[in-house]
């Protein structure tokens, strides 16, 4: 098995800067479209768990805007040439609160999905100024 083969990291990279435009924009239809299509699915965020595309894409109506953030650092590992994680370490805009988020992505037939995503803030610093 290769890991963090080229082509495959690209492939990766670009699923997720095509999420982050769609997540930055509200496009509910391209986050919807991302993620497995699959009672598997499963997307934990910072105050909700979900079990199934069904569960992701009914919070996902209910959003009316995400909070805008600006990314501090980017990783992603390939296995193979069918699997992939991404990691994204971001500031919210205006709030200096740090989240992280992680998406696992399989290469399905229908392309690359994200099958597991994982979203968290730290708990703010209690000496921290706002930046």
């Amino acid at each position: 098995m290769q890991i963090d083969d080229p082509a495959v990291i690209a492939e990766a990279r670009a699923v997720f800067d095509r999420y982050e435009d769609a997540l930055m924009n509200n496009r509910t239809e391209i986050l919807d479209s991302i993620f497995w299509a699959d009672p598997r699915t499963v997307r934990f965020g910072i105050g909700e768990i979900l079990y199934g595309h069904d569960a992701i894409r009914a919070f996902r109506a209910s959003v009316k805007a995400y909070a805008q953030r600006v990314q501090r650092k980017v990783h992603i590992v390939a296995f193979g040439r069918d699997f992939a994680a991404t990691h994204l370490e971001y500031e919210r805009v205006g709030t200096g609160l740090i989240g992280r988020e992680t998406k696992i992505m399989a290469r399905l037939p229908e392309g690359w999905r994200v099958v597991s995503a994982h979203v968290s803030l730290l708990a703010p610093d209690p000496g921290m100024q706002p930046r």
